[in-house]
């Protein structure tokens, strides 16, 4: 338990991602409000589930609306006064972008300046923002680090999460507002987003339906449970930026800009795995083989993630270290238990 109840406001609560961080945060004694438009980009029965998880626990209170929405969120904001912002809401979806990138700008640009200027008007501690490996688009240069730079983004969606730090930045200086942007590699784990490659294979199998393995398996990512994603934000929510005193004050591999309270931070599990061995997990944990059905790569994909997270463990003294394998197997479990299969 916290020494004395903190209230961070988390956007994005009913999202897979905020409802695993939300839970860590009230299993600690945090107080916590969730904003979420409760999209129907995929199953919005999913969604109100999770929320009705989080809601069994008093101090969580949730509120419907859209960050495109800035009176409506900052009446939220204003009426709950959080010391702290996790901004996690937002378009997701590499692929989905390529159909609809207007929905990207929307929520990922718009909304998440009307997050940014909430947090300026309330003065709070502390922005945290998600941002995702995606941004390192066509860089090859692997472990990924967050010093090197990351101009050549692939998808509209990594586009706006790059101009997401960007705006972090600015604001940063201007305000000396404390942000942090996380960059997640590959989450996965139980209550994902149908959409994930995890998820469809899962399902595809236990329906004995072939699955679409891209790039005939040769891709390889960083793969990174949810409950080790969420516990490296939970530790950066006390690590907030400081603006140095000056370039030289920064050091080796620190993203730490010398122009505001900013950094940017990788949060994944230095680990890259063969998406070939990553199926081989699932069909081990199903008991079951899957109907493999080889494409070549999807346009705005990228070959391989591999994440330097030192800084995050230089940060806060935490390592994401959950193998793979074992993730897979929590998630089959939840699978199986949720749609009883």
């Amino acid at each position: 338990m916290v020494s004395e109840t903190r209230r961070i406001l988390v956007t994005g609560t009913a999202g897979f991602i905020g409802f695993h961080l939300a839970r860590l945060l009230l299993d600690e004694g945090f107080e916590v409000c969730g904003y979420d438009g409760m999209t129907d980009y995929y199953d919005v029965s999913l969604k109100r589930r999770r929320h009705q998880m989080l809601l069994q626990n008093a101090r969580f209170s949730a509120h419907e609306g859209m960050l495109e929405d800035d009176q409506k969120l900052w009446a939220v904001v204003e009426a709950f006064q959080p010391q702290a912002i996790v901004h996690l809401a937002a378009q997701a979806g590499v692929r989905y972008s390529l159909e609809n990138p207007r929905a990207y700008i929307d929520s990922n640009v718009v909304g998440t300046f009307n997050v940014m200027e909430a947090a300026r008007r309330l003065e709070v501690a502390h922005l945290l923002m998600a941002s995702t490996s995606s941004v390192y688009g066509a860089n090859e240069d692997m472990p990924f680090t967050e010093t090197e730079k990351a101009d050549t983004q692939l998808t509209i969606y990594a586009a706006t999460k790059k101009a997401n730090e960007s705006m972090g930045h600015s604001y940063a200086h201007l305000w000396n507002l404390p942000v942090t942007m996380f960059r997640f590699f590959t989450v996965y784990g139980p209550w994902g987003r149908p959409d994930m490659a995890l998820y469809k294979f899962v399902e595809a199998i236990l329906d004995d339906r072939p699955i679409d393995i891209y790039n005939h398996g040769e891709m390889y990512r960083d793969f990174t449970y949810v409950t080790d994603l969420v516990r490296g934000i939970r530790l950066l929510i006390d690590a907030a930026p400081v603006k140095p005193e000056s370039a030289e004050a920064i050091e080796p591999g620190d993203s730490l800009s010398p122009a505001g309270p900013f950094r940017v931070v990788n949060i994944g599990n230095s680990e890259k795995v063969r998406l070939l061995d990553f199926v081989e997990a699932i069909e081990a944990s199903l008991g079951k083989t899957a109907v493999r059905n080889m494409m070549p790569m999807q346009m705005g994909d990228v070959p391989a993630t591999w994440a330097d997270a030192s800084l995050l463990q230089r940060l806060t003294g935490y390592k994401p270290q959950t193998d793979y394998r074992d993730g897979v197997a929590q998630f089959v479990a939840w699978f199986r238990d949720y749609y009883g299969k």
